[in-house]
């Protein structure tokens, strides 16, 4: 096994990491810009094709014997992985901030702080078999009659793809990578192009934990051919993907020609039901994090925010006082809240829909301009009031800093607007009548719903209705998602 440096180094990020061995990329290496600063923050590595498919066939070569591994040797792995991660959270995060734009206590608490804290959950073994019921058997054409004991065994699913998203290079990989060689699996990880220089950081901490050669593998690359070819390997047998609906779409076409397993988590546009007997306060604070977190860059923000008409001005005044409160600017400057989007594309993105907001007919009444700062991919904090069901801006995920506030009538109407929608990841309702709470979630076509909350279990399952994703992951369900379930059968 190589050191963190092998092959003539990875610490800055320039090599690819395959079959244990950090290796020169075909295609040269990009440009990885800080959001915030515009400048450099380092070069990745552009892998070609055929590295991507070396990568797949170094992880099917490492799954036999990494498949045969105890639980117990590869939660100590995992274990020794969260040590080093937590070890090296300060320069870990001060990279993740510089490829991000996101603010220090994000990029400690909710990157690296959470990536470690995956690895470490994971590497808590649990049970993967259980006892199925005796059946008793009438004699017949199968056999005599006979009390027929059986065993669900969790056997692991082969190679996985991991394909990450930008807007956490630190958790999200942390959230496939861990659960999937918990239960025996390899993994060939391609990361987003935005920002893999911490994914490749992650690839040094599981090497020094002393992951086998191959049983890790990191390729990455802005062009689509990457990708393609980490899906379409026949060396291939499950893709985990995070990122755009569309993008999935296209993912589980090849799957399915294949018979590939798909964990998607795709795209997102929660609804907030606000009723008229809410504690505002509380809404306006956990739907206020639209703005804020991530700059609105994460698929579970409530960013369609359903208000009862009884308290729909009162809302929209008070949630345009919270978001003029928000601190823009410099991600590393203390008491900053809101910092830069991804890139200035997506910047251009979101500042159109803000514009087809106000052709549709919504009133802008915070935000809606761009800040006057000289550098970096900035967005106001906009929310758009007035909003009907039909109008775009509420129906497409925008993926920015911009919420939508629509007014209902009673709780039928309520609950029929928040099902309008092509998405179901995750809603929010606000009530004070627990009971109509509950009530009003059940009905809600979406994977999670989140009660006088925006706050989440780590432990409950995870993912969409819809176009919003395929499987749930997180706490055991992720172990589920990874694996395959077996059955065995003998007569008692």
């Amino acid at each position: 096994m190589s050191s963190p440096g092998g092959s003539g180094g990875s610490s800055d990020g320039r090599r690819l990491f395959v079959g244990g061995e950090w290796v020169a990329p075909d295609g040269g290496h990009y440009a990885v810009v800080d959001p915030a600063t515009e400048e450099t923050v380092g070069w990745a590595p552009e892998a070609s094709r055929d590295q991507v498919h070396a990568a797949c066939a170094a992880a099917r070569e490492a799954f036999g014997p990494w498949s045969r591994t105890t639980p117990e040797e590869r939660g100590a792995v995992l274990a020794r992985a969260s040590d080093i991660i937590r070890s090296r959270l300060v320069p870990y995060a001060e990279l993740a901030q510089a490829e991000t734009g996101a603010t220090t206590g994000v990029a400690r608490g909710m990157q690296v702080g959470v990536a470690a804290a995956r690895f470490r959950r994971y590497a808590r073994v649990e049970p993967a078999e259980w006892a199925i019921p005796p059946q008793v058997n009438e004699a017949g054409p199968m056999g005599k009659a006979a009390v027929m004991g059986a065993l669900a065994v969790r056997q692991p699913v082969g190679v996985v793809t991991c394909i990450t998203s930008y807007n956490n290079p630190w958790a999200n990989p942390a959230g496939k990578i861990a659960p999937a060689l918990a239960m025996g699996n390899t993994v060939v990880v391609k990361p987003a192009p935005q920002d893999p220089l911490s994914v490749y950081r992650m690839a040094e901490a599981l090497e020094s934990a002393g992951v086998p050669r191959g049983v890790v593998n990191v390729v990455s690359g802005r062009g689509v051919e990457v990708g393609e070819a980490a899906v379409d390997s026949p060396d291939v047998d499950m893709v985990s993907f995070t990122g755009s609906t569309a993008v999935g779409q296209r993912i589980g076409e090849v799957c399915g020609r294949s018979m590939k397993r798909q964990l998607m988590e795709l795209g997102g546009k929660g609804a907030a039901v606000v009723f008229e007997d809410a504690d505002l306060a509380s809404a306006v604070a956990g739907i206020g994090t639209t703005f804020s977190f991530y700059s609105g860059q994460i698929c579970t923000a409530p960013t369609r925010v359903l208000v009862q008409r009884g308290v729909y001005e009162q809302f929209v005044d008070q949630l345009a006082r919270y978001a003029g409160r928000l601190k823009l600017g410099d991600p590393r400057e203390t008491g900053t809240v809101v910092g830069p989007v991804i890139s200035a594309a997506h910047r251009e993105r979101v500042e159109s829909y803000v514009e087809l907001g106000r052709k549709e007919g919504a009133s802008v009444v915070v935000g809606g301009e761009r800040p006057p700062l000289a550098r970096g991919f900035y967005v106001a904090p906009t929310l758009l009031a007035d909003c009907g069901p039909e109008m775009r801006v509420v129906r497409e995920e925008i993926f920015g800093p911009v919420v939508t506030v629509t007014p209902f009538g009673d709780e039928e109407e309520g609950i029929a607007l928040a099902n309008d929608s092509d998405y179901g990841l995750i809603d929010y309702v606000w009530s004070a009548d627990v009971a109509r709470a509950f009530r009003v979630a059940r009905q809600l076509r979406a994977g999670g719903v989140g009660v006088n909350t925006v706050a989440r279990n780590m432990e409950a399952p995870f993912g969409g209705f819809r176009r919003s994703g395929v499987g749930r992951d997180c706490g055991s369900y992720a172990l589920h998602a990874y694996s395959e379930v077996q059955s065995i059968v003998w007569p008692g």
